[in-house]
């Protein structure tokens, strides 16, 4: 019986057939439960989040290129040849590039042709010097470097030093403060911090050098002491460069200031580093430096060597340290050595200083073959080169390997010249590396060892990342 007076809250706490009853344990446990079902609701959502951000990660760092074939509607019979008048003009609206005449363009094959002539020209600076390297190491070329340099920058000129994180990290920092003593600026690109992760694979594998607005230096070229020598000796790199005057420096100068902008935030024109220079008489090469940078889908930088080898009609000579194409430019190829094209590929041998890019590459090699590819491997020392050039007419000198990385990741930059005097040095270049090759028979590569395809197998795996 209930008194007067008496609250709910006390009649449900009086005993019942003598045990007492808590007040609301079946409002609290449904509380409880209901609590429990939102906890595994969130945590639920929280591993799909998880799983959902590793699955766009995934994704993105080993994201390849859409292009797999170039085709030509109307009455033109195909895509145009290099020798083609519509070749340039589609060239330059597919990668975004101008190739303007009045252009010197020098090829130096191996440190012997290229560091004695850098060395020069840096000295003979008068107002500005920039650079950017992906890969430096100390040592003599390192040294002979920053005396050069820091002594014009005590003199007077400018001079801009850029550096990647990832490919110059061997840089000390007694080093780089000794730059930064004699009034040289240094910078550092995409350095790797736990909040940037995502553009720790998309490197600057750019290679500039400007002096004055008015010289420029490409090529696969680096800092380090491997770079000298004749590229005919065991540690001494076989390497492609190129010196050029006229209107393609100011582009490899924009190339440059993209890099510069992006490492410190400052943005560079004006004529100390963007001088105007008058057409040099008799200077009558068309060239233009290509800057690739990363993007999503299909890249300039696919597109450029797609219609390369689109535009070969007799002849299409590669010369790449890391040769992994894909399936689609493996096929691109072999189109062009069915359609009766000369095609050869002059790679790294075992000598190379990734091996797993050897082995990816290799898992390639024997669809290439059976479509009448030519592939050699150099045999003295490590091929670092990355060269093409389609009917003695239009080269590529610069930086972009034939692989994923180069074409989606890194940022890249190679002179293209569309002239035959620079076709005829780059033929006799290529021919000459021969002499120093191992051509791959099909036969006697198919009687490898099983290790060998089982590690080739493996590797192709990562091309997509390499």
């Amino acid at each position: 019986m209930r008194g007067r007076g008496a609250s709910p809250l006390a009649v449900a706490a009086l005993p019942l057939h003598g045990r007492r009853i808590a007040p609301h344990r079946r409002d609290d446990a449904h509380t409880e439960s209901g609590l429990s079902v939102i906890t595994r609701i969130l945590r639920a959502l929280l591993w799909l989040l998880l799983f959902v951000f590793a699955f766009i990660g995934v994704e993105y760092t080993t994201r390849g290129t859409p292009l797999s074939r170039v085709s030509a509607i109307g009455d033109h019979g195909g895509p145009p040849g290099a020798a083609d008048s519509l070749f340039e003009r589609t060239m330059e609206l597919f990668t975004g590039i101008t190739l303007d005449p009045g252009n010197r363009v020098e090829v130096l094959a191996n440190g012997d042709e290229t560091y004695p002539r850098l060395w020069r020209d840096l000295r003979s600076a008068r107002q500005s010097i920039t650079l950017q390297m992906y890969y430096c190491k100390p040592g003599r070329m390192a040294d002979t470097l920053k005396a050069i340099i820091s002594e014009q920058a005590r003199r007077g000129v400018r001079v801009l030093f850029l550096h990647d994180a990832f490919g110059s990290q061997n840089l000390t920092d007694g080093y780089l403060d000794s730059l930064r003593a004699a009034g040289v600026k240094v910078a550092i690109f995409r350095p790797v911090h736990w909040y940037s992760l995502h553009k720790a694979q998309s490197r600057s594998h750019i290679r500039v050098v400007v002096v004055d607005g008015r010289i420029g230096y490409t090529g696969g070229f680096g800092i380090d002491d491997k770079w000298f020598g004749d590229g005919h000796s065991a540690d001494e790199w076989r390497d492609t460069n190129v010196r050029f005057t006229g209107p393609a420096v100011a582009q490899l100068q924009a190339t440059f200031a993209a890099g510069w902008v992006e490492a410190t935030g400052q943005l560079l024109t004006g004529d100390l580093f963007f001088p105007h220079e008058p057409p040099q008489p008799g200077a009558v090469q068309l060239a233009a430096l290509f800057h690739s940078a990363p993007t999503i889908g299909s890249t300039p930088a696919e597109r450029y060597l797609a219609l390369s080898i689109a535009g070969a009609r007799k002849t299409l000579y590669i010369t790449n340290s890391y040769f992994v194409p894909d399936d689609d430019f493996r096929n691109l190829l072999e189109r062009a050595a069915r359609r009766g094209v000369d095609v050869r590929v002059l790679t790294a041998g075992q000598k190379t200083d990734v091996k797993v890019t050897l082995w990816a590459g290799r898992d390639r090699y024997p669809d290439l073959l059976d479509a009448g590819v030519k592939i050699y491997e150099y045999q003295p020392t490590m091929m670092h080169a990355k060269t093409l050039v389609v009917d003695g007419v239009w080269s590529s000198i610069g930086t972009m390997n034939f692989d994923n990385r180069s074409m989606v990741f890194n940022d890249e930059s190679n002179l293209l010249v569309l002239d035959p005097d620079v076709g005829a040095r780059m033929d006799s270049l290529f021919l000459d590396d021969l002499r120093y090759s191992k051509e791959i028979e099909a036969k006697q590569f198919e009687r490898r060892g099983v290790g060998e395809k089982i590690m080739e197998r493996g590797a192709t795996l990562l091309s997509r990342v390499l």
